[in-house]
């Protein structure tokens, strides 16, 4: 029993550390300027200008209803109680944390960057748990089973995009729309560098001709696996392994280091690789991002 409750609650907490902070960016730096952070809470800004009685909680919380039950069937079990909690916690704390927090005054242009900036990185923490803060979270997450290449970051700045356009015709403003476009720019790079980001890892492929002694190298310094590539060289039409591997980020420096030592001729490519899945890196699990 106790081996079930302990990750529950960790997901939990993580959960609702992610809402504050997307809370927190929102009440802080989008809602004073009238910037909608996208999805519900952003037609929540423009609904709630003009129907002061209904606040951007309550009202967050009375459309994830329908959208909740549109999703139910789609979405996991797990996703959806997180993003039922995640939903609840966000609406809570949007109201909650505006009474409460200080009046901040800020230049629109760097309440739309530092908000945008919360705003991505809360959902992101949310979404890392398998959850979301519901709304346009959940719709992203539904399009992530149709469009597997999109990251949920681009995904979700779509999405937002229609609700910026909505912003600016509801306040005439286009100055508005820009600030959240900008705002939303950032959420998603802020949303993607979480979710995505953090698992950053290289691929390198180095053709050498002491391919035995760098690969003992890399298994040995690295502890890292290698795979040969049969190539040839196009001029001398020699037959050459080209070896291929996966580091992490931090191993980069060492990686080059150990392959200048053992051959100062030798040609070294790197890549970035948003995820690398496998021994020695993460496992992929049905309906991951």
């Amino acid at each position: 029993m106790k081996t079930r409750v302990l990750p529950i609650l960790k997901d939990l907490l993580w959960i609702a550390l992610g809402s504050g902070i997307f809370a927190l960016g929102f009440d802080l730096f989008l809602a004073p300027h009238e910037f909608g952070a996208g999805g519900v809470s952003g037609l929540a800004v423009v609904v709630c200008s003009f129907v002061p009685w209904l606040s951007v909680g309550m009202f967050s919380f009375l459309l994830n209803i329908p959208l909740f039950l549109a999703g139910r069937r789609m979405v996991g079990r797990k996703f959806f109680w997180g993003s039922l909690a995640g939903m609840l916690i966000s609406s809570i704390l949007l109201d909650t944390l505006d009474r409460f927090l200080p009046a901040v005054v800020t230049e629109p242009l760097m309440g739309a960057i530092f908000g945008g900036l919360l705003v991505g990185g809360g959902c992101g923490i949310v979404f890392m748990r398998g959850a979301s803060t519901g709304g346009g979270d959940i719709a992203a997450r539904l399009l992530k089973y149709k469009f597997r290449e999109l990251p949920i970051g681009k995904l979700m700045l779509l999405i937002d995009l229609c609700i910026a356009v909505i912003t600016g015709l509801a306040f005439r403003d286009l100055n508005k729309v820009l600030y959240c476009v900008v705002a939303l720019f950032v959420s998603s790079e802020a949303m993607d560098a979480i979710v995505y980001g953090l698992d950053y890892s290289y691929v390198a492929m180095i053709i050498t001709d002491r391919e035995e002694t760098i690969r003992n190298e890399i298994d040995k310094r690295l502890a890292r696996g290698c795979t040969y590539l049969h190539g040839e060289g196009s001029y001398s039409r020699v037959p050459k392994n080209v070896i291929y591997c996966a580091i992490r980020r931090q191993q980069v420096a060492e990686l080059k280091e150990l392959v200048m030592q053992a051959d100062p001729d030798a040609f070294l490519v790197l890549q970035e690789a948003h995820q690398v899945l496998g021994e020695g890196f993460n496992r992929y699990s049905q309906g991951g991002l």
